[in-house]
């Protein structure tokens, strides 16, 4: 289907802006698009955004009933499993019609009086967004530090509250990020600060009742490539203060209960080597890739830090990534990868005995839950695949049984055995083995005509979670393979699989997504014509560049929030994704890394020739991937295209990088991208 002609896409203004750099010339037609307070900027956008919905109005029952399908199988009064911390409970709950969770605790016994923290519902009033940040109680109990952020900018206000009296503290900090601790004086906090780049270069510390014009700086970093971190160990004991860039890591630690005290180095950075510690009686555990691709695990007694002291407990192996641990007062988590899959093994620290945690399916992803205790032998993680709706449970580390604390709820009924779910593998042109996780109805047949949505991310090290969705069962419902390709530059098969799809490797990132999407025609799961594809952020690049590569190969194309305007965006230190970016794709300084990103950036090798269906989405006020990358690449797309294939952008101009906050808003979002594709492939709505 073509665009309505009665709709004129918007056209946007050429003003020539030439970047020159290692005597070679770009010509950046829509370079002016990245100043905001320019009234015909905003007016573009809006442009865009009113085009957008003519073009998807005829699919707004579409719309209305794939948000009703999807909110109809959530539990909208919902209780999550409550976490305990000493004599209290602690969990969050949500109420049918309210958009956010409400926090509560109980003291002593879940049959206890409810006491509600915050409610995120009455903190969002009157705001178009809310996202609340960090939420932690004082070691004590009596008071609860949270950040909170209106305009998806991901620069946070921090606040204090008395829970004994729920009186507020006199003081806010503003721009605070992520991160935050708590001395063991229940008065001494220390958080992130962020610059004008949205990167957290700053840790203060900061006393309870007192104003943030006096707060200490702790530590500053003045290397744009580190980000800063600060946190707790599970025993209590010591705050860590963690400087880290792409590939080099630094750690700082204090003991808290003497906050006063100045933190001490514990290893100094080394350009290239990684690592991380933790602490368990009198010794630190540290996990570090120094001369181990993989890593490995060693350990020194905290009054013995320097390197010449560490002991080693797990060897480096070629075939096995240790992704981290996790420590308790007599177990040792080991967190693993082996063949793309994630892995757990107990070991008791005692006795040194070991046992793993098995998992039943193919393909699925599982993670640690909230373990705040430290004198415990229950380990709690959630389970989940693409079959499987996600799972908690108590895992005792010494009898080796679990207990399944919940299951989320999907409302409406839900079959797991009338879906399949396999782990596929296709081969790249240099051998390479490349997962692809696949979900479908068992009565799917392979006949070269199914609608297929395929997936993928490849960046950062970062594995694709392969879990349950259900905003998923639309699309299988209805007949649609769901798949996630693990492609190189992400981390499900090592530390090797990642280094394989960055720097001067990246395009084995685009070309391993393309041989999947062939490995899937060729198996008859689908066909260019009924294959819809998906990424945001990293993944956005991916689209973009896998289009550039292969237009052909793909009906419909989602690029979420996109990342691809690769070299003016990293080159440019002012933005939060620059320096550090250097040591993911490269110092385009470097002429090396210059040409070679220049070779698959997705906005420098736009050209005049036929391209997919796309919708392209941004956050006006997004810090990750500025606005303007999008909106450059789609006005870009828009001049050059030869196709009458429909072309989308759509902004939120009151959001960020995640997109619309609030269950139902981001739901609304996504039935708007779902009835993009459904019209794209040309599925009724009526099929299900």
């Amino acid at each position: 289907m073509s665009p309505n002609p009665n709709f004129i896409s918007p056209i946007a203004k050429k003003k020539p802006e030439i970047l020159e750099l290692h005597g070679d010339k770009r010509i950046d037609n829509y370079f002016w698009m990245r100043d905001i307070e320019n009234p015909e900027v905003t007016a573009y956008l809006e442009a865009e955004n009113d085009y957008a919905n003519a073009v998807m109005k005829p699919t707004e029952v579409l719309q209305t009933q794939l948000y009703e399908e999807m909110l109809s199988r959530i539990k909208e009064t919902d209780l999550s499993v409550p976490i305990r911390k000493d004599d209290y409970y602690y969990y969050s709950r949500t109420e049918e019609g309210k958009a956010y969770a409400i926090h509560c605790r109980k003291k002593g016994s879940l049959d206890a009086p409810e006491e509600v923290l915050i409610d995120e519902n009455q903190l969002a009033e009157g705001e178009d967004f809310f996202s609340l940040g960090i939420f932690a109680v004082s070691p004590n109990h009596q008071i609860l530090a949270y950040s909170v952020d209106t305009n998806g900018s991901e620069r946070y206000q921090l606040y204090f509250v008395n829970l004994v009296d729920h009186k507020f503290y006199p003081e806010t900090i503003p721009d605070t990020y992520y991160s935050f601790a708590w001395a063991n004086d229940n008065r001494t906090v220390f958080y992130t600060k962020i610059d004008d780049a949205n990167r957290p270069f700053q840790i203060l510390s900061h006393q309870l009742g007192s104003s943030a014009e006096t707060d200490i700086l702790i530590h500053h970093e003045p290397d744009n490539s580190y980000f800063l971190s600060i946190g707790k160990t599970r025993s209590d004991a010591y705050i860590l203060l963690n400087c880290g860039s792409q590939i080099t890591s630094e750690v700082y630690y204090l003991d808290a209960n003497q906050p006063q005290e100045t933190f001490k180095l514990f290893h100094p950075r080394i350009h290239g080597i990684e690592y991380e510690i933790d602490h368990h009686g009198d010794c630190f555990y540290i996990v570090t890739n120094e001369d181990a691709i993989n890593f490995k695990l060693m350990k020194t007694l905290v009054s013995k830090s320097a390197k010449e002291n560490w002991q080693l407990v797990i060897p480096h192996r070629e075939d096995v990534m240790l992704s981290g641990i996790s420590i308790f007062a007599n177990h040792l988590v080991i967190y693993e990868r082996k063949f793309g899959l994630p892995r757990a093994r107990i070991q008791n620290i005692t006795t040194g005995v070991e046992n793993d945690i098995q998992f039943p399916e193919p393909t699925y992803a599982f993670f640690e839950g909230a373990n705040p205790e430290f004198h415990t032998n229950i380990l709690r993680f959630t389970y989940t695949s693409l079959i499987t709706p996600a799972s908690v449970f108590d895992y005792n580390m010494d009898t080796q049984e679990r207990e399944l604390k919940k299951e989320t709820e999907v409302v409406g009924g839900y079959d797991k055995t009338q879906y399949r779910s396999e782990m596929l593998t296709a081969t790249a042109e240099d051998g390479s083995q490349i997962p692809i996780s696949i979900v479908y109805k068992q009565n799917i047949q392979k006949n070269g005509i199914n609608p297929l949505f395929l997936t993928g991310y490849g960046s950062y090290g970062y594995p694709y979670p392969v879990s349950f969705s259900s905003s998923n069962l639309p699309l299988l419902e209805r007949g649609i393979v769901y798949a996630i390709a693990h492609i190189r530059g992400g981390g499900e098969i090592g530390r090797k699989w990642y280094e394989n799809g960055k720097f001067l490797n990246k395009k084995n990132t685009f070309t391993d997504f393309i041989t999947c999407a062939e490995y899937l025609i060729e198996q008859n799961w689908t066909s260019p014509q009924n294959l819809a594809i998906s990424g945001g952020s990293a993944g956005g690049l991916l689209m973009g560049a896998v289009i550039n590569m292969r237009p052909d190969l793909f009906q419909a194309v989602v690029a979420d929030v996109p990342f691809v305007d690769v070299i003016s965006t990293i080159i440019d230190t002012s933005l939060p994704l620059s320096a550090i970016e250097w040591e993911e794709w490269g110092n385009p300084n470097d002429k090396i890394y210059y040409d070679y990103i220049k070779s698959y950036s997705p906005y420098d090798n736009v050209e005049a020739k036929a391209y997919p269906h796309l919708l392209i989405t941004a956050g006006l006020n997004d810090p990750r991937v500025k606005y303007w990358e999008p909106a450059k690449w789609t006005a870009k797309l828009r001049e050059l295209k030869t196709d009458n294939n429909i072309l989308l952008l759509k902004t939120n101009m009151g959001a960020g990088h995640g997109g619309a906050s609030g269950r139902y808003e981001s739901l609304k979002e996504l039935a708007f991208e779902y009835a993009f594709v459904f019209q794209r492939l040309g599925i009724e709505i009526g099929e299900q």
